[in-house]
């Protein structure tokens, strides 16, 4: 993968140095505002939004002094964060927000577990609706089901329901204490009667463990007539797990098949490289032209050679990172299954593959994220080089904007569906199982039969609230490595 050029960041932080001396008159920083001074200068320096944020212009404090006299006014690095970013959905959350993805940490150890995929998690991936439009009472739903979890042996499914935890009713104020602040909970069951959700008594004790997940979820080969239709369900774009994409890929080719049905319904996003690896695995006769382009705030942009512009783009390849060849299908159109859980570097795989290929997209509009990040450390270099050994603090901040080749990334508003199937838990089916809605609507489309009908009489469409990737801070993230080597 590429990284922006170390000669760019060493010129760009070699000016932010010589301003610095200039501005700031040499005066260090006081050991008490040294998380503070972090998270104004990493900012300041490569934050998306930086000249639309008032208190990270260059020229907003004359010297060091009348920086730390800001700083001193937040006892809470969090709340400093939060301040300069641009928009945070967290202050606007009724729509109005610019900046709904950018997070700070006190532990950066935990921040790099999360985007390889190691949380500690019993082993649900769920849902929660709000149980009828305008209330504040919730419902879960088992989405799927983590192998080797501590939820994979205990009588719970994909589809069963829960309105309460540990006896408390589920709502709006306390979901999170409820599911996330605890290590242990047990899940009090419900059943949908017609009208209204009731509890049947059930109950499922689960308990949080250091869990890492393997994102390839389901790898299968379905023959439909003349058609060998591979089935892929990628839960999450992890480095570590490439190679097991490759391998998944591998057995996709032995088995000749002649479609893909890709289904990122769950897949709230992750590494960039990763999804440059899948979309050239998809493709392969598109190596070294260019998959997604990359955008940063002013200040770094100004003044960039074509060489520096060309360390912005991710290219179609015909390797992985440890150097094995991919196991590329050649595909000329894919089946890519999509919800409104469906993130950021999912979303750039749909986008990244339109100029090249058809796209069949099944299922729901996405999320709408078209914006990445990289950690910033506490360093000289922002990067993990050097950092300051006095603190754990790091920053996930938005710093990037992503297109296509074609140069489109104004989506916003989610990446609309070709063929429109909204999921509904009443209906869910089994995952990978050719009868599963989502998945027979896109064989129907492969193969030109007709769908089957998953409406019911008691089907509706629960309003959405959250869901348990969404609820990890970096549940929906589109990320590069660092600058920097660390």
């Amino acid at each position: 993968m590429k990284r922006i050029s170390k000669n760019l960041v060493l010129l760009f932080l070699a000016a932010f140095s010589l301003q610095a001396c200039d501005d700031n008159d040499d005066v260090a920083t006081p050991k008490n505002l040294q998380i503070n001074n972090f998270i104004w200068r990493g900012l300041n320096e490569v934050y998306l939004w930086q000249a639309d944020v008032p208190n990270l212009a260059d020229n907003r404090f004359a010297d060091q002094n009348a920086l730390d006299s800001f700083l001193k006014g937040y006892s809470k690095p969090e709340d400093l964060f939060e301040d300069l970013l641009n928009k945070p959905e967290s202050k606007y959350p009724n729509g109005d927000a610019i900046d709904r993805f950018s997070w700070i940490v006190d532990d950066y150890t935990v921040l790099e577990q999360e985007l390889n995929g190691i949380t500690k998690n019993s082993g649900i991936d769920f849902r929660l609706s709000r149980q009828s439009t305008g209330s504040n009472n919730l419902v879960g739903y088992i989405r799927y089901i983590i192998p080797n979890s501590d939820a994979s042996g205990k009588s719970i499914k994909r589809g069963d329901l829960f309105t309460s935890v540990n006896g408390t009713p589920l709502t709006i104020s306390n979901y999170e204490s409820l599911l996330l602040d605890s290590d242990s909970y047990t899940l009090n069951l419900a059943d949908y009667n017609g009208s209204t959700f009731v509890l049947n008594g059930k109950s499922v004790s689960l308990t949080k463990t250091v869990l890492e997940e393997n994102p390839v979820l389901i790898t299968k080969t379905i023959t439909s007539g003349s058609h060998k239709i591979g089935y892929l369900m990628y839960n999450g774009f992890y480095n570590e797990y490439d190679d097991a994409l490759n391998q998944a890929f591998s057995q996709l080719k032995t088995s000749g098949v002649t479609d893909l049905v890709l289904d990122l319904r769950y897949n709230g996003g992750g590494s960039v490289h990763s999804a440059t690896l899948l979309a050239s695995m998809i493709t392969g006769q598109f190596k070294d032209q260019v998959f997604s382009k990359r955008q940063y705030n002013s200040k770094i942009m100004t003044g960039l050679t074509n060489d520096d512009l060309e360390s912005f783009n991710e290219r179609f390849t015909d390797k992985t990172g440890s150097g094995a060849t991919l196991n590329s299908l050649n595909l000329n159109t894919v089946y890519i299954i999509t919800t409104g859980s469906t993130a950021s570097a999912s979303e750039l795989v749909v986008n990244g593959l339109k100029p090249y290929i058809t796209v069949i997209q099944i299922g729901e509009t996405t999320v709408g994220k078209n914006v990445g990040s990289f950690t910033v450390y506490d360093s000289e270099t922002l990067s993990k080089t050097k950092v300051n050994p006095t603190h754990k603090y790091a920053m996930q901040p938005l710093v990037f904007k992503i297109t296509n080749s074609a140069n489109f990334g104004d989506y916003t508003g989610g990446l609309p569906p070709t063929y429109q199937q909204t999921e509904s838990v009443f209906t869910y089916g089994v995952l990978g199982d050719p009868s599963e809605p989502l998945l027979n609507l896109a064989i129907s489309k492969i193969t030109g039969s007709t769908a089957k009908r998953t409406q019911t009489d008691k089907d509706q469409t629960l309003p959405y609230f959250s869901d348990s990737k969404s609820m990890r801070r970096f549940g929906r993230e589109m990320y590069i490595d660092s600058p920097l080597k660390n």
